[in-house]
This record gives C-alpha cells, sequence and structure tokens, in this order.
C-alpha cells in the first residue's frame, strides 16, 4: 500500500471579513496516498482553493491538522513552511505567475537556486527540454504565448522533483486545443515523475481523468470517490 502523503483531519479555515468571521472550510478529512491522482470539484466558492492553499502552507488552518509527507504544519513557522514548501511541493496555477523580467530559464532556476543547487540552470533547461520549450530559454514571458508561459511554470513546478503537485484550474487562461496540450503534457509529467498530484477543475471531462474525485460544496467534501465527478 502507497504511503500517505496528505492528511487532513477536521480542519476548519474561517476568514475575517469587514461583515464577520466567514467560514470558509467547515471540518474537512482527506487522506491521499503516494502516486494519486486527485481531482477537486465544486461550484465557485465551495473551498477548493482555499483546501490547496492549506495543503501548500499558504494558508493556516484555523481549526484541525494539516500533515504533509508526515510533517504537522502546525509546527512550523513561515520560514520552514517555505522551505518545506520549495522542496516538496509544486504549484500551478490559472496565471502562470511567471517573473516578466526574467527568461524562461531563470524562472524555471528560481527555485533552484534558492535551494542552494549548484546546478540550477542545467536542472531548469532540462526541466524546460521536457516540456517542448529547449528552443525557448533565453525568451521572457511577454514573448511567449498563454501556452508556452505555462508550460514554462509547469517546469518550475517539476524541475525540484516535487512530491506532491498542486494544480488550481492550469487551463483556465488557455483555449480549448491550447488546454488540452497543456493538460496532456502534465499528466505527462506527472506519471514520468510519480508525482501525487491534486487537480482543481471545473471541468467534468478532465477530472474524470483522474482515478480519484472529491467534491466539495460549501466548504465541506460531499463526495469522495471514483465516480464524484458524474454527481455534477
Amino acid at each position: 500500500m502507497s504511503a500517505e502523503v496528505i492528511r487532513l483531519n477536521g480542519v476548519d479555515l474561517t476568514l475575517p471579513a469587514s461583515s464577520g468571521p466567514v467560514e470558509i472550510l467547515k471540518g474537512i478529512d482527506l487522506a491521499v496516498s503516494a502516486g494519486e491522482m486527485l481531482s477537486v470539484v465544486g461550484p465557485s466558492g465551495s473551498g477548493k482553493s482555499s483546501m490547496m492553499m492549506l495543503i501548500a502552507g499558504l494558508e493556516r488552518a484555523t481549526g484541525g491538522s494539516v500533515v504533509i509527507e508526515g510533517v504537522d504544519f502546525s509546527g512550523l513557522n513561515e520560514d520552514a513552511l517555505a522551505r518545506f514548501r520549495r522542496d516538496r511541493v509544486g504549484v500551478v496555477f490559472q496565471d502562470f505567475h511567471l517573473i516578466p523580467t526574467m527568461t524562461a530559464l531563470e524562472n524555471v532556476a528560481v527555485p533552484l537556486e534558492f535551494a542552494g543547487r549548484g546546478d540550477a540552470f542545467d536542472r531548469a533547461a532540462e526541466s524546460l527540454k521536457q516540456v517542448g520549450l529547449g528552443h525557448r530559454l533565453t525568451h521572457y514571458p511577454g514573448q511567449l504565448s498563454g501556452g508556452e508561459q505555462q508550460r514554462v511554470a509547469l517546469a518550475r513546478a517539476f524541475a525540484p522533483a516535487p512530491a506532491i503537485l498542486l494544480a488550481d484550474e492550469p487551463t483556465g487562461n488557455l483555449d480549448g486545443e491550447t488546454g488540452r496540450q497543456v493538460i496532456d503534457l502534465l499528466f505527462e509529467m506527472q506519471s514520468k515523475h510519480e508525482t501525487t498530484l491534486l487537480l482543481i477543475t471545473h471541468d467534468p471531462a478532465l477530472a474524470e481523468r483522474c482515478g480519484r474525485q472529491v467534491r466539495l460544496r460549501d466548504g465541506r467534501i460531499e463526495a469522495d470517490g471514483a465516480n464524484a465527478a458524474a454527481a455534477e
């Protein structure tokens, strides 16, 4: 049986607002094994992105526990969380979040340099070749198409060989055919690296490509299983 890499126990997330505290997540229980591909679906505002932010250590739970690869996030300060995320968790957003003043190669090398990798640029170049951009190393984001920018973001996420990849609507800003190509590449890279994948999507067909689907509604998990997306 595969090792457990994600464990959420009774997780709550409440955020302040001008009208009073807002409950975003309510008693979330989730366990994900190494190498598993999990889609997270549900209506807008159901808590999908917030759950991903907790798993990435970009947001703090206000109740319950978040344990990633056996590490309880409640015991880590912000610097330790940042180091853990840098080394073990890759994140791909709908917006590409590339640094506009850096080339594709420099963008991919950034997390590797922060990790003290002496081969940062060689590794970044190899990662870009894997996503079909070996000929675009010196191009800036403004010189790349949307699909190419998301490929750079994928290369950057996979370059440190993370245990977990979190993808939040990675094709949301791409046209249909370009989005299909990026998703095919995402699944290809996941298989090659045997990375645990959590994919947030509004697309039922895309959700069904993962082996398991979790449906959120109003901050709670209402379905969890291979056929959860069929309830859309």
